[in-house]
């Protein structure tokens, strides 16, 4: 029996590929950029299955152009490139790899909140400058945490557990997110009190319509002049123009963001030449175990999804009916 024909749009963790080659006749694209728009149509025209990354618009054109598709397997938490709709109309599950990859993004998010308050890069481009000459009590002042108020926008699995890490710092912290009830662990608050207290704001929200531009010209001017922005969520959350202008006046304190609108940035963004912004490249999960995990789930996703099984995890569970 032929095995099924899937593509994976590239190359992913062995931990994963080994599942996917083993079991599937798998398409794997070798380039370290994403398909090309005309080639990723052309490569679904006969696949059963999907491998997806964020890099990649899985929308209704792709889905029509994959006649055989029976699954769709992104290998992130986040869906915002799939058009999950669309996929819920052709009765396609969608999976995607929540948990796993919680504790690593937690942690670059705190390692950007202190990079940006203690002006690590700062200091680190100082040195190699060549600009050290002595100690000097006025050099580089940042923020402290002991005290301090930390707002978490978004208060699912990454929130809660950079509230956690949070604490071991002594910092106050309050979060806005509806849906989620009080708790011990952060104080709820509405958005504006959120924006009007907090010395850090740390963002772990989806990327949908009401979260686009949430961090605005209106939003960044209700901040303490003192405040460091920290996104790890979806760039498009952040309004990159309204950014710069408040960092550039001084408006906010600093930004560290590992996520960006456009993404990449391009090298003459106005946001790199900034030295009160902080920009890394997307590394949020990058850690060895989270990457190979992700590769992993978004492999059990695709081969259940291929046999006819339910999908361990699938953000559209309504196709099952």
């Amino acid at each position: 029996m032929p095995k099924p024909k899937v593509f994976v749009t590239r190359l992913i963790p062995e931990k994963g590929l080994a599942l996917i080659r083993d079991f599937c006749d798998a398409d794997i694209w070798q380039d370290e950029l994403p398909p090309p728009r005309k080639e990723l149509l052309a490569r679904v025209r006969d696949v059963d299955g999907l491998v997806s990354l964020l890099t990649e618009k899985v929308d209704g054109e792709l889905m029509d152009a994959a006649p055989r598709l029976k699954i769709i397997s992104n290998m992130a938490v986040g869906v915002d490139n799939v058009d999950v709709a669309a996929a819920t109309a052709r009765k396609l599950p969608v999976g995607n790899t929540p948990g796993v990859l919680t504790d690593a993004t937690a942690d670059m998010a705190f390692a950007l909140m202190l990079s940006a308050a203690r002006r690590i890069v700062e200091g680190e481009k100082y040195v190699r400058d060549g600009k050290w000459k002595t100690w000097n009590p006025q050099l580089l002042l940042g923020a402290d945490f002991v005290g301090a108020t930390l707002g978490i926008i978004g208060f699912g699995r990454i929130g809660k557990a950079v509230a956690k890490r949070a604490k071991g710092f002594d910092l106050r912290v309050i979060y806005y997110d509806p849906s989620v009830p009080s708790t011990s662990d952060a104080t709820p608050v509405d958005l504006d009190t959120l924006f009007r207290e907090s010395d850090f704001i740390s963002l772990h929200v989806p990327l949908t319509d009401e979260t686009r531009h949430m961090i605005n010209a209106n939003t960044l001017s209700k901040m303490k002049p003192n405040a460091i922005l920290v996104n790890s969520s979806r760039g498009p959350v952040v309004d990159p123009h309204a950014l710069h202008d408040a960092l550039k006046s001084n408006r906010i304190f600093a930004a560290a963001l590992d996520v960006t609108e456009p993404e990449p940035l391009p090298a003459d963004s106005p946001l790199l030449g900034l030295d009160n912004c902080l920009v890394v490249p997307h590394l949020g999960s990058a850690s060895k175990y989270t990457r190979d995990m992700m590769s992993y789930l978004a492999a059990q996703n695709l081969i259940a999804g291929l046999k006819g099984e339910r999908l361990p995890n699938c953000v559209n569970p309504e196709v099952y009916g």
